[in-house]
Protein backbone atom coordinates (compact mmCIF):
# COMPACT_ATOMS: atom_id res chain seq x y z
CA UNK A 1 0.00 0.00 0.00
CA UNK A 2 2.98 2.19 -0.09
CA UNK A 3 2.08 3.36 -3.55
CA UNK A 4 -1.69 4.26 -2.60
CA UNK A 5 -1.39 7.78 -2.60
CA UNK A 6 0.49 8.21 -6.05
CA UNK A 7 -2.37 5.38 -7.84
CA UNK A 8 -5.14 7.58 -5.76
CA UNK A 9 -3.16 10.78 -7.51
CA UNK A 10 -3.18 9.47 -11.00
CA UNK A 11 -6.40 8.61 -11.10
CA UNK A 12 -7.77 11.82 -10.09
CA UNK A 13 -5.77 13.48 -12.53
CA UNK A 14 -7.03 11.15 -15.19
CA UNK A 15 -10.43 11.22 -14.60
CA UNK A 16 -10.57 14.99 -14.01
CA UNK A 17 -8.49 15.29 -17.40
CA UNK A 18 -10.96 13.16 -19.30
CA UNK A 19 -13.94 14.51 -17.25
CA UNK A 20 -12.57 17.84 -19.26
CA UNK A 21 -11.89 16.42 -22.58
CA UNK A 22 -15.33 14.49 -23.52
CA UNK A 23 -17.07 17.67 -23.09
CA UNK A 24 -14.58 19.19 -25.34
CA UNK A 25 -15.44 16.33 -28.26
CA UNK A 26 -19.28 16.53 -27.59
CA UNK A 27 -19.37 20.29 -28.16
CA UNK A 28 -17.73 19.73 -31.34
CA UNK A 29 -19.87 16.98 -32.64
CA UNK A 30 -17.62 13.86 -32.05
CA UNK A 31 -19.09 11.91 -29.71
CA UNK A 32 -22.09 11.85 -32.09
CA UNK A 33 -25.29 13.87 -33.17
CA UNK A 34 -27.47 16.13 -31.06
CA UNK A 35 -30.15 14.11 -29.29
CA UNK A 36 -28.02 10.56 -29.80
CA UNK A 37 -27.70 8.55 -26.84
CA UNK A 38 -25.28 9.83 -24.49
CA UNK A 39 -24.77 13.10 -26.07
CA UNK A 40 -25.20 15.96 -24.41
CA UNK A 41 -24.97 18.87 -27.19
CA UNK A 42 -24.09 17.77 -29.92
CA UNK A 43 -22.87 21.02 -31.68
CA UNK A 44 -21.44 24.32 -30.78
CA UNK A 45 -24.59 26.10 -31.77
CA UNK A 46 -26.28 23.92 -28.65
CA UNK A 47 -23.93 24.17 -26.47
CA UNK A 48 -23.51 27.87 -26.74
CA UNK A 49 -27.78 28.22 -26.60
CA UNK A 50 -26.74 26.22 -22.83
CA UNK A 51 -23.44 29.05 -21.78
CA UNK A 52 -26.17 31.76 -22.40
CA UNK A 53 -28.84 29.79 -20.39
CA UNK A 54 -26.47 30.08 -17.58
CA UNK A 55 -24.92 33.71 -18.39
CA UNK A 56 -28.39 35.34 -19.39
CA UNK A 57 -26.89 39.02 -18.58
CA UNK A 58 -24.72 38.42 -21.18
CA UNK A 59 -24.94 39.12 -25.32
CA UNK A 60 -25.73 35.74 -27.15
CA UNK A 61 -21.91 36.76 -29.14
CA UNK A 62 -20.45 37.64 -25.86
CA UNK A 63 -21.91 34.13 -24.39
CA UNK A 64 -20.09 32.50 -27.33
CA UNK A 65 -16.66 34.22 -26.63
CA UNK A 66 -16.97 32.93 -22.95
CA UNK A 67 -18.04 29.44 -24.42
CA UNK A 68 -14.82 29.07 -26.64
CA UNK A 69 -12.56 30.81 -23.37
CA UNK A 70 -14.34 28.03 -21.66
CA UNK A 71 -13.35 25.33 -23.73
CA UNK A 72 -10.00 26.20 -24.27
CA UNK A 73 -9.49 26.08 -20.52
CA UNK A 74 -10.89 22.88 -20.56
CA UNK A 75 -8.99 21.23 -23.31
CA UNK A 76 -5.52 22.71 -21.89
CA UNK A 77 -5.79 21.70 -18.45
CA UNK A 78 -7.50 18.59 -19.92
CA UNK A 79 -4.28 17.91 -21.73
CA UNK A 80 -1.70 19.26 -18.88
CA UNK A 81 -3.89 16.77 -15.80
CA UNK A 82 -3.84 13.73 -18.30
CA UNK A 83 0.23 14.14 -19.49
CA UNK A 84 0.92 15.23 -16.29
CA UNK A 85 2.75 18.59 -16.86
CA UNK A 86 2.58 21.58 -15.02
CA UNK A 87 -0.14 19.72 -12.79
CA UNK A 88 -0.62 22.69 -9.46
CA UNK A 89 -1.29 25.43 -11.92
CA UNK A 90 -3.78 22.83 -14.13
CA UNK A 91 -5.34 21.77 -10.79
CA UNK A 92 -6.05 25.78 -9.59
CA UNK A 93 -7.13 26.98 -13.10
CA UNK A 94 -9.39 24.08 -13.21
CA UNK A 95 -10.80 24.51 -9.52
CA UNK A 96 -11.57 28.28 -10.51
CA UNK A 97 -12.93 27.19 -14.06
CA UNK A 98 -15.41 24.62 -12.48
CA UNK A 99 -16.11 27.16 -9.52
CA UNK A 100 -17.24 29.95 -11.76
CA UNK A 101 -19.72 27.05 -13.61
CA UNK A 102 -21.02 25.31 -10.35
CA UNK A 103 -22.16 28.79 -9.21
CA UNK A 104 -23.42 29.94 -12.39
CA UNK A 105 -25.83 27.05 -12.52
CA UNK A 106 -26.21 27.44 -8.96
CA UNK A 107 -27.73 30.76 -9.70
CA UNK A 108 -29.36 30.17 -12.96
CA UNK A 109 -30.17 26.63 -13.89
CA UNK A 110 -31.36 25.95 -10.29
CA UNK A 111 -29.72 24.80 -7.11
CA UNK A 112 -29.24 21.04 -7.82
CA UNK A 113 -27.85 21.08 -11.33
CA UNK A 114 -24.09 21.46 -9.83
CA UNK A 115 -25.08 19.37 -7.12
CA UNK A 116 -26.99 16.98 -10.04
CA UNK A 117 -23.84 16.84 -11.96
CA UNK A 118 -21.06 16.99 -9.26
CA UNK A 119 -19.92 20.03 -10.59
CA UNK A 120 -18.40 20.86 -7.03
CA UNK A 121 -17.33 17.78 -6.58
CA UNK A 122 -15.47 18.29 -9.43
CA UNK A 123 -14.28 21.75 -8.57
CA UNK A 124 -13.68 20.27 -5.16
CA UNK A 125 -10.95 17.83 -6.44
CA UNK A 126 -9.21 19.88 -8.68
CA UNK A 127 -9.09 22.21 -5.54
CA UNK A 128 -7.08 18.95 -3.45
CA UNK A 129 -5.33 17.96 -6.30
CA UNK A 130 -3.22 21.32 -6.61
CA UNK A 131 -2.03 21.00 -2.89
CA UNK A 132 -0.14 17.84 -3.34
CA UNK A 133 3.81 18.44 -3.01
CA UNK A 134 4.57 16.24 -5.73
CA UNK A 135 3.33 14.33 -8.33
CA UNK A 136 4.58 11.18 -9.08
CA UNK A 137 3.95 9.47 -12.38
CA UNK A 138 4.28 13.19 -14.39
CA UNK A 139 6.39 14.97 -16.31
CA UNK A 140 6.54 17.39 -13.62
CA UNK A 141 7.78 13.91 -11.47
CA UNK A 142 8.45 16.54 -8.55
Amino acid sequence: MKNTPYFAQLFLRLALGIGFILPVMDRFGWLGAPGSPTVGWGSWTIFVDYTHSLMPYLSRPLANIIGIIATAGELIFGILLIIGYKIKLAAIGSFLLTLAFALSMLIFANYRAPFNYSVFVVSASSLLLSTFSSYKWSIDGK
